[in-house]
């Protein structure tokens, strides 16, 4: 677009009677666009750019001020210049059409791809519910029937490994809204401080000051308490894992009206620009290998989607 405008700019400048004399400005949003010459003091006529019916800015041709007189300018230039500003509006509106066009595109992609993995994952999940639960039975079982220790050791790594998948298969289940949701009248002060409690050895290990700014203590919504709790733990987990050691977290919750704002911000490097649109797609994560599955935010989104507002 910018190079566009710059060859308007110097096409309109050829078309004036004093062309080696003419210096056009072009200002319409983000463009800032002059030929050499231009300067501010410069004789001028000036027509408005308007996009969708608001002004966007402004084109104007100008003359040195020691040699012409605002006289100079015929009506045909003025017309013409007119026009030009019209053209351009036309210019940028498509330009914002086709932008808005490839954004909703976008957006009907993610939305086809969100709702494809959701099936393979709620049938991935169903599959594998039963075998893990049979493996955690069975391994109980053959606790109880022995006493060697070294055994004994091994089948609880076992367990311990067995209910570490079966959480996994819950976060997959909450990515495709496969667990049944149980709405109630939640006090949400109470439960964000019982959440900041359990997380409370991780703030200390790595030494974060943690600020809340609370409004009404007697904030009410309605939702499913345990996803509700789930979405909380993950984003201040994660808060808390990429904050440095020192770092401070802020957690301000306030009511607006019949809406309420739950802020969760911390010290951590951010995300990079290029890996915003993927950040809650399943298994997507910025983490070292071992340190995250790239479901914390899936399972985040997958839940305030199906609780469509809180």
């Amino acid at each position: 677009m910018e190079a566009s405008l710059e060859a308007i700019a110097y096409c309109l400048k050829k078309a004036c009677q004093f062309e080696h004399d003419t210096e056009v400005i072009i200002r319409s949003g983000a463009y800032d666009i002059e030929t050499k010459g231009y300067t501010s003091d410069m004789v001028s006529i000036t027509s408005n750019i308007k996009v969708f019916y608001k002004l966007d800015g402004f084109i104007k041709v100008g003359y040195p001020q020691n040699k012409y007189e605002i006289s100079d300018f015929l009506k045909d230039e003025e017309k013409l210049l007119q026009n030009v500003s019209l053209e351009v509006g036309n210019l940028l509106e498509k330009k914002q059409v086709h932008e808005n066009e490839a954004a909703i595109k976008r957006q009907v992609e993610r939305a086809d791809r969100l709702h494809i993995l959701g099936e393979i994952t709620a049938g991935i999940a169903h599959e594998l519910n039963t075998p893990l639960a049979n493996i955690l039975g069975y391994t109980e079982l053959m606790k109880e029937r022995t006493t060697d220790p070294k055994a004994i050791r091994d089948l609880e790594k076992i367990v311990d490994n067995t209910i570490f998948s079966r959480e996994v298969v819950k976060k997959l289940m909450f990515f495709a809204c496969e667990m049944p949701q149980q709405m109630n009248s939640i006090m949400l002060i109470p439960l964000v401080e019982n959440i900041l409690k359990l997380l409370g050895p991780s703030l200390r290990t790595k030494n974060i000051n943690l600020t809340k700014s609370f409004g009404n203590d007697n904030i009410k919504l309605r939702a499913d308490t345990v996803q509700l709790t789930q979405v909380l733990f993950n984003l201040i987990m994660n808060a808390i894992y990429f904050s440095p050691t020192g770092g401070r977290i802020d957690i301000g919750i306030n009511e607006k009206g019949k809406k309420i704002q739950i802020r969760i911000s911390d010290e951590g490097p951010g995300i990079d620009p290029k890996n915003e649109d993927k950040i809650f797609e399943l298994f997507f994560t910025t983490k070292p290998l071992g340190d995250g599955s790239g479901l914390c935010l899936s399972v985040v989104h997958g839940i305030i989607s199906s609780h469509k507002e809180l």
